[in-house]
């Protein structure tokens, strides 16, 4: 993947935070999945790449589209053509924290990842153990610690106390053991109903207010997350959850051999070259939501990439047509 195709994933997200913007409070979550979803398929087919769905929306949502092995961009369209596209292994999430959007609450946002191919896991659609740290931190914890003994490692990588740490774990009945064990550590907790991924970023970002993500979420949004980490240079340990035979035989049947690994973010996310884009669709710590006003829509986006190293927050105005439009600040 020699082609910088950043800015071209950049408004495949944008479009998705807007189709699905518009129903943000509305409380129906499977329209505003849709309406992301379906803009992002139509969206990749006008890309210059011959892509494969690694991680996509099929296998959990039922959705028709952008399901894992989907072909996407012009490579299939031009087949026959004699063009050659370069082969992209892309894993999405057009409208990650779907209730989020639904309800109205911060959080939501439309993301994507893309690499070479076999650049990002082919992940199951299984749970996953996580913690998620910093670059400060990456090589201090361990998945398998105690809990207070990672976040009195945290804490002094940090040049802090363990009281002044904030945890994001995600609101679970399969937390409460977690969570009380972060209390009795000493540390703060932040609680969220959805959106580990988005929640995961933050805690690699200096100034976001969050140090850590611990708990059990979806292994597709590990593997997204691993691919943020790459570019962030924080770190994300993940182990997948077997509930049940078939599962460790979905995984076998998807290349992973060993199921008590923990993986990192170089094994979740290989490539050399990993590009991740996402945009808000409802308002968060590093990214607004969509803006809808008078004489056009606003978003907020981060466009990140491996290969050169570069980190981007875009702010882009869709501007309507007319000879009075006005762009506010």
């Amino acid at each position: 993947m020699d082609t910088d195709l950043s800015l071209e994933f950049l408004r495949v997200v944008e479009r998705a935070a807007i189709a699905c913007a518009q129903t943000m409070g509305q409380g129906d979550r499977p329209r505003s999945d849709q309406m992301a979803v379906e803009s992002m398929r139509r969206d990749m087919d006008a890309l210059p790449i011959d892509g494969t769905v690694v991680i996509g929306e099929g296998e959990r949502d039922e959705a028709p589209m952008l399901y894992i092995g989907e072909r996407v961009g012009q490579a299939h369209l031009d087949a026959g053509a004699g063009r050659k596209h370069p082969k992209v292994d892309i894993a999405v999430d057009p409208l990650e924290g779907t209730n989020l959007c639904a309800m109205g609450a911060p959080g939501a946002i439309s993301v994507l990842a893309a690499s070479g191919p076999g650049g990002l896991l082919h992940a199951p659609d299984l749970f996953m153990e996580k913690l998620i740290v910093g670059p400060r931190s990456k090589n201090s914890v361990d998945l398998d610690a105690p809990v207070a003994d990672n976040l009195k490692a945290i804490a002094t990588c940090l040049d802090r106390d363990v009281e002044d740490l904030v945890v994001v774990v995600m609101d679970r009945p399969r937390h409460e053991r977690l969570i009380a064990d972060i209390r009795t550590a000493g540390a703060r907790i932040r609680l969220i109903t959805d959106g580990d991924l988005s929640a995961g970023i933050t805690a690699a970002v200096v100034g976001s207010g969050v140090h850590a993500v611990m708990g059990i979420g979806g292994a597709p949004e590990g593997v997204l997350t691993a691919a943020a980490m790459r570019c962030l240079n924080g770190e994300i340990f993940g182990r997948l959850v077997m509930r049940k035979p078939e599962d460790e035989r979905r995984c076998h049947e998807m290349g992973i051999a060993d199921v008590r690994r923990v993986f990192r973010a170089a094994d979740l996310a290989s490539g050399e070259n990993i590009i991740f884009a996402a945009t808000g669709v409802t308002d968060s710590t590093l990214m607004k939501g969509v803006r809808f006003f008078g004489d056009g829509i606003r978003t907020s986006s981060l466009v990140m990439q491996t290969t050169p190293h570069l980190i981007r927050f875009i702010d882009s105005i869709y501007v309507q047509d007319g000879q009075d439009v006005r762009i506010r600040f």
